[in-house]
């Protein structure tokens, strides 16, 4: 893909906002895999407003992410993440990132997938561990054997991220790129026939 088709044609982006009405463009996948970063720059190219669920989680609960795990445990912030979310969606269009878990929840899935389409920023572990090492605000990985956490992560999640409308490969490339091609995805997607849902076992 080359720098002249990085740039979505306002014709393409046009088409994007017109078949997406309403509905909001919610981003899935583990942490380390850019939903932020690759978020932000969809939001910019479809003139969007961008949303991430954790900062909106923090701003009602008045604690961090990690605070939270702390206090409450992982079920109960769980819970506040599927009301903030539903919540969220309610008030589209907007692209909005979710934390890794969010998209766990059957109640979260089915809010996303009435309100909004779910594309999952899928990667393999080098490039998550490569990106979450630099950071340590992430409660999950809070382990001796961080990466062996990160891989049971993607045992139990892939397949259920995998029933996301959109996936699109993300690895150690430019930003622009793999926000091109989530573009490029969203329009095949919103301009193809409607399929059966896939539903998760």
């Amino acid at each position: 893909m080359t720098t002249a088709t990085l740039a979505a044609s306002e014709e393409t982006v046009a088409e994007i906002l017109t078949r997406l009405g309403r509905r909001s463009v919610v981003f899935v996948g583990l942490m380390g895999a850019g939903k932020t970063a690759i978020g932000r720059r969809v939001a910019a190219t479809l003139g969007l407003p961008f949303l991430d669920s954790d900062q909106e989680i923090e701003a009602v609960s008045r604690m961090t992410i990690p605070e939270l795990f702390d206090r409450y445990g992982e079920p109960e912030f769980r819970s506040l993440e599927q009301r903030v979310i539903a919540r969220v969606l309610d008030h589209g269009p907007q692209i909005l990132s979710t934390g890794g878990g969010a998209f766990m929840n059957p109640q979260t899935r089915e809010v996303i997938a009435a309100k909004g389409v779910s594309v999952w920023l899928k990667a393999d572990l080098d490039v998550l561990m490569d990106r979450v090492s630099k950071k340590q605000n992430r409660p999950l990985l809070k382990d001796p054997n961080p990466r062996g956490v990160m891989e049971r992560l993607m045992s139990a999640r892939y397949p259920v991220y995998s029933t996301a409308d959109v996936t699109v490969n993300t690895r150690e490339e430019r930003k622009e790129v793999i926000s091109a091609e989530v573009i490029n995805s969203l329009l095949s997607h919103l301009s193809a026939p409607a399929k059966p849902r896939r539903i998760p076992s």
